[in-house]
Parts: structure tokens; sequence; C-alpha cells
């Protein structure tokens, strides 16, 4: 919410103008913009792909290659602690992310918002003058 509130200040201060996605990724801080490249390496098909690999020699190599020697014998109890640390520092950072890109979105909505009304008002002024410029035809049209 912090990058938001930055988002907010810095576009009151150098106008509208401005392109919203590239002045909120401008303000990301180091630890913001790694849990968005962790979020979506971890959300790709290639780390699925990658880490089902690895999950399958780890296998392999504790059963068959290894033997009687194996240093994480079935049930991988070891593979589990490892799967388990993951998951619990991985979850929080993709959180961190969703909510950073749901607070980016909610900052777009705004400024379509705005925009929209900025856009009726002068919609409605063009109606206003059309309106006037076609009263003074017509009162042109009856004098002559």
């Amino acid at each position: 919410m912090n990058a938001a509130i930055r988002f907010l200040s810095d576009l009151r201060r150098l106008g509208i103008g401005r392109d919203p996605n590239a002045l909120f990724d401008a303000r990301l801080t180091f630890g913001e913009k790694l849990a968005d490249r962790v979020a979506a390496v971890g959300g790709s098909w290639s780390f699925i792909i990658g880490f089902g690999l690895f999950l399958g020699a780890w296998a392999l190599l504790n059963t068959i290659l290894l033997g009687a020697h194996a240093f994480d014998p079935f049930p991988f109890i070891f593979l589990n602690l490892m799967l388990s640390m993951l998951a619990a520092l991985q979850a929080p950072i993709i959180m961190m992310s969703q909510n950073r890109q749901a607070a980016k979105d909610r900052l777009e909505a705004r400024l379509d918002y705005e925009t929209n009304l900025r856009t009726e008002v002068q919609i409605d002024s063009l109606h206003e003058k059309i309106d006037a410029l076609t009263a003074e035809i017509a009162r042109l049209s009856r004098v002559e």
C-alpha cells in the first residue's frame, strides 16, 4: 500500500499526463521488485516443469541410484522439510506481489474514473456550445 500512496503523491505532483504504470514501477523498492520477480518465476511453467524434474531426480537418486546409502531414504523426510520451508517463504512473497498488483489496479481504476469524469464535463460543455450555436443559427435564420 505504501507504493500506492507514493504513486498518488507523485501523480498529483507531476500531473496526470504521465504513464501510471511507468510511474508506479519506478517507485518500487528493491524488495518489492524482488517479490514481483519471485512471483513471476514461481508461477511459470518453466519453474513447475523444472521443479518436477528436480523432485523426480531426487526420488530416483535416493531410491535407485544410491540404494542403501541414500542420504534421504523413502519417505524423503528431508525433501519434505525443504519443500515446507520453500512454501513458507514463497507464499507470503507471492501474496505481497499480489497485494501490490491489486493496489496498482485500484489506482488505475481511479485514474480511469477521473478521466471519465473530465470527459463527461467536456462533453457537457460541448453540448452547451452546440446548443448555443444552434440557437444562434435559428435566431439568425428568423432575422433574414
